[in-house]
């Protein structure tokens, strides 16, 4: 019934054993614990090669310092304008880098184009103007679209031309992934990501997400950036497992398919009721067009969702989980006929 987010659900029963065996008897603080190395194994497995992986408690803690270790104070970042560490984290990104200036640009689907980029680049080699730092974008988007590998490797190019970082904001790296049919590696490292939030809060896990980073330059800084941001767990055991058993027998790529699959299953049942759809549905978000009356029936039906007047006064987002049921799904179609018919 509650289509407002992916994170207002819970986390994965796996996950939530995984976190009830972790807390069972002692284990060594601040990440030398077993769970912790069996995450770092994981990782580097997952993508292919060697990474660097710092556990943090929230997305928002994962970009700041992700950014403020590749920034300098009089640098830039830039992101989309509907990007998270624009318009969702309170400044946290400029806190953490010092002072950094976030520049956003425009992009349909929440994307930016690589010649956007370098069109907003002014000044570079001025003191009188910010010089660029990093690039940020959001995989999937905040409108749920999503790059494609190719995408992002020419976002790249452009970032190491300018000698800027990209970062990847992984809120829904899975969603993404899975969407695309291609590797982790493919979808990173490969095409010129420097350093990944890798996102696993809203797709199964309780309260935990990890920064991975491919440019081990900046492990050591990151380290004490993490410790300094009160985001050095103490138990970081009862993170680490979440995420462990997250990966194991590819438990987030089966949630976040779920997910994308209940996402299709309302996206075709919406048009076919004659609901428009704003943007293409490739990952588990929605943008839909709705009328006034239909919407406020619905939601005085139990249906909760979220308006979304950056696309306009009628529109809204509907998000679907890893354990958004068919029925759910099923229920709201019929309660949108219902409401069209009224």
């Amino acid at each position: 019934m509650d289509f407002r987010s992916d994170n207002v659900h819970g986390a994965h029963p796996k996950v939530l054993q995984a976190l009830v065996e972790a807390n069972a008897g002692p284990a060594s603080s601040y990440g030398e614990d077993p769970w912790t190395e069996r995450l770092r194994e994981k990782l580097a497995a997952v993508f292919e090669r060697d990474v660097w992986v710092l556990p943090v408690a929230t997305g928002s803690a994962a970009n700041a310092l992700a950014l403020a270790a590749y920034l300098k104070p009089w640098q830039a970042v830039y992101c989309h304008y509907e990007a998270h560490i624009n318009v969702d984290e309170c400044g946290g990104p400029e806190f953490f880098s010092g002072g950094s200036k976030l520049i956003d640009l425009p992009g349909e689907g929440a994307k930016i184009a690589p010649e956007t980029v370098e069109r907003a680049i002014a000044g570079e080699g001025s003191v009188h103007a910010v010089q660029p730092g990093a690039l940020s974008i959001t995989q999937a988007t905040e409108m749920g679209t999503v790059y494609k590998p190719a995408e992002i490797a020419a976002l790249s190019a452009v970032a190491k031309r300018h000698a800027m970082a990209l970062q990847m904001d992984g809120a829904r790296f899975a969603n993404a992934l899975v969407s695309l049919g291609c590797t982790p590696a493919e979808m990173t490292w490969k095409a010129g990501v420097d350093a990944l939030s890798f996102g696993a809060t809203k797709n199964g896990c309780l309260m935990a997400e990890a920064i991975v980073l491919f440019d081990g330059a900046k492990a050591e800084e990151l380290a004490y950036r993490r410790k300094r941001a009160g985001q050095l767990l103490s138990k970081m055991r009862l993170a680490s497992a979440q995420l462990v058993a997250y990966l194991e027998d590819d438990l987030w790529l089966a949630n976040a398919r779920h997910a994308n699959a209940m996402a299709k299953r309302l996206a075709k049942g919406l048009q076919q009721a004659g609901i428009e759809l704003l943007l293409p549905v490739e990952a588990n978000e929605l943008f839909v067009r709705l009328p006034q009356a239909a919407a406020t029936a619905l939601q005085g039906a139990g249906y909760r969702f979220y308006p979304w007047v950056a696309l306009g006064s009628d529109a809204y987002r509907l998000v679907t989980a890893f354990n958004t049921e068919e029925r759910a799904v099923d229920g709201f179609l019929a309660a949108v006929r219902q409401a069209k018919a009224a």
